[in-house]
């Protein structure tokens, strides 16, 4: 594969830099400079300090003043810090500038999210995905990554400077980020043929959502005994996983671990992430997982509810879910957390604490997606009747000469594949049907 940049060795003690403008952001800034110390530590890449910088206005060189910025390069030569990692969104020149008058590599948090994505990638759908989005990361930033900018030649027999190497790597890259475009439609072709195979035998399905790290694959592993794989890492786990799981009723439902959300995730990554994201907003509800004992836990709620929105999403049925009680200390917290989501779930993944009235409400969300009906199936379709079973919940049958009798719960969804055989006038039933199609 084409390099973006070659890296001359690993980084080994880095500085993480934040700015902010307004002061009463102050606090804001800081929990996302901590969040961006476990994004490099997710990295392995040790960190030797943090310095949090107020500044009025945004400078087009250093994005801050460049005393300032002077005084952050003195520090880092003093601490001999090879890296220098911002968590504001440095402009491609603004990083050439630090680089320059560092004499060090820089980064800021987009680079960062982007190599987790690369290290975490394990199917082709992610890692085409993660390619993408570095490209289109990369593409504006190739004179940093580049030392041969001023070689240029001429093709055979001409008279004049052929295209610059810049200009030959940028046309490489535009290459492979088409190239990569359409190996992605290839794979969202692919999942939406999967998909409709589910939907031959129309399961439920739910997507369980939220910001990274809050337990989503120990929810799935825990209700489904797959074997999902779970880190206390951010970004730990970026392919979509599906699995099937029995409710006491019976009903089966598909219940789907998506990515985890994070604060200023990079706009290349919700573009390119689309269609792993796509199976929250195809979902018939979302479980939204929220991390109890996280001070911030608000905020949370409302980047993940920000990223649902970019997707279309937000407004479906939602089942809100705070995990990990048994880690909150503060005694206000929980009771707080009661009055402003009355009708939230609240659980321990790792205790089991909750995990039952959780399976409750999963099962009333979906028998919101259901109904009761009376059915007279031909006795020759015993494929119809083993089709109840499998979709639907079977509460009484009975056998006669021409056709069996089967009181049944079954999908809004598949009302059209028995809407032939109901028992009952459809004036009678509550929900209004549609006549089969032809």
């Amino acid at each position: 594969m084409f390099e973006i940049r070659a890296k001359e060795k690993m980084v080994e003690r880095a500085l993480l830099v934040g700015a902010y403008l307004d002061a009463n952001k102050k606090a804001e800034a800081q929990s996302l400079l901590e969040e961006l110390e476990e994004l490099v530590e997710t990295l392995g890449i040790p960190i030797v300090a943090r310095q949090l910088i107020s500044h009025r206005e945004n400078h087009a060189r250093y994005l801050i003043g460049s005393g300032k910025a002077q005084e952050i390069v003195d520090y880092a030569k003093e601490h001999d810090c090879d890296v220098l990692i911002f968590d504001n969104e440095l402009t491609p020149s603004q990083q050439r500038n630090w680089e320059e008058l560092a004499g060090r590599t820089v980064a800021d948090r987009q680079e960062i999210i982007l190599d987790i994505f690369g290290a975490r990638a394990q199917t082709r759908e992610a890692r085409i995905q993660v390619d993408l989005a570095r490209m289109q990361y990369s593409l504006p930033r190739l004179t940093r990554a580049w030392s041969h900018l001023g070689q240029q030649g001429g093709g055979i027999g001409a008279k004049g400077e052929g295209e610059s190497q810049l200009e030959q790597d940028k046309r490489k890259i535009r290459l492979q980020i088409d190239r990569l475009k359409g190996e992605l439609q290839e794979v969202r072709r692919a999942r939406a043929t999967q998909r409709k195979d589910r939907k031959r035998a129309p399961v439920p399905n739910a997507a369980i959502v939220g910001y990274t790290n809050v337990g989503k694959s120990s929810l799935l592993r825990r209700l489904t005994g797959a074997n999902v794989f779970v880190e206390d890492k951010l970004f730990a786990t970026l392919d979509t996983t599906t699995r099937k799981i029995a409710l006491p009723n019976k009903q089966p439902l598909l219940l789907t671990d998506t990515v985890g959300f994070v604060r200023k995730l990079p706009h290349q990554l919700i573009e390119a992430f689309n269609a792993t994201l796509e199976e929250a907003a195809l979902s018939d509800f979302l479980v939204h997982m929220l991390d109890a004992s996280q001070g911030e836990v608000m905020e949370f709620y409302n980047t993940t509810m920000r990223v649902l929105a970019e997707l279309g999403a937000d407004t479906k049925q939602m089942l809100i879910v705070f995990n990990k009680v048994d880690k909150v200390t503060d005694p206000y917290a929980l009771p707080a957390l009661r009055r402003h989501f009355p009708e939230a779930v609240f659980i321990s993944v790792q205790t089991g604490e909750g995990m039952n009235e959780l399976i409750e409400r999963i099962s009333e969300f979906v028998a919101r997606g259901t109904m009761t009906v009376d059915l007279r199936l031909p006795a020759a379709r015993a494929d119809l009747l083993a089709r109840l079973h499998r979709e639907g919940t079977v509460r009484d049958v009975r056998y006669d000469h021409d056709y069996t009798s089967v009181a049944a719960t079954i999908p809004t969804r598949s009302l059209e594949i028995f809407a032939p055989f109901l028992f009952m006038p459809v004036s009678d039933l509550e929900t209004p049907l549609q006549a089969p199609a032809n």
